[in-house]
């Protein structure tokens, strides 16, 4: 039996079954992989992935019209990561991106190597906003960042030649040189305890 035999009977016309879905006003749900920094597109080019990891790769990946998307929510960690090469500005190369990588099982699935860990980065954040047209948020393993003296959000970069910037640079070789300007925050000991003050 021939492969396209197997898979004939699985294909079907995606966007006339989501249209459908729509017009009946049922609730469809896409989710994305990877984050905004990687899209082949708009990512730190070329340390990006090979597809659209925007709110728009649901339309082009899909064939769901952009308008319709009544929601688009954004997951983002309460410190940031990355996988493999590319530019990384909030990037921790001391015992606290150590303990930030054992403490939030931040280890290739695959390899088993530990992925690179960083403080927030407000401005990255704002890029992932403007490119998404986020409408909320969801932030994770904040209770990563459980017993830290201080917690550190960079607000802004300082570029190589000394301007203060709050948007982030559009190609790999821009990011060279850039500088976290960052806000310190005192830290907590359990962050149920915070939340339920």
């Amino acid at each position: 039996m021939a492969v396209a035999d197997i898979i004939t009977g699985m294909v079907a016309d995606v966007t006339t079954i989501l249209d459908t879905a729509r017009k009946n006003g049922d609730n469809i749900l896409f989710e994305g992989a990877q984050g905004t920094m990687l899209d082949i597109d708009h990512g730190t080019y070329p340390f990006v992935t090979s597809s659209n990891t925007t709110a728009g790769g649901v339309a082009t990946g899909s064939g769901f019209g952009p308008r319709n998307l009544d929601y688009v929510l954004g997951i983002i960690k309460a410190y940031c990561t990355r996988v493999g090469g590319g530019p990384f500005t909030t990037e921790l190369f001391d015992e606290v991106g150590t303990e930030i990588a054992r403490k939030g099982n931040e280890f290739g699935a695959v390899t088993g190597r530990p992925r690179r860990c960083g403080w927030f980065d407000a401005v990255a954040i704002r890029r992932a906003i403007q490119l998404n047209s986020i409408s909320g948020f969801c932030m994770t393993k904040l209770d990563v960042l459980d017993g830290f003296d201080e917690i550190k959000i960079c607000i802004a970069y300082k570029m190589p030649n000394g301007e203060i910037v709050e948007y982030a640079p559009l190609s790999a070789k821009d990011w060279e040189g850039i500088e976290p300007i960052y806000e310190t925050l005192p830290g907590w000991k359990e962050i149920r305890s915070v939340l339920l003050m």
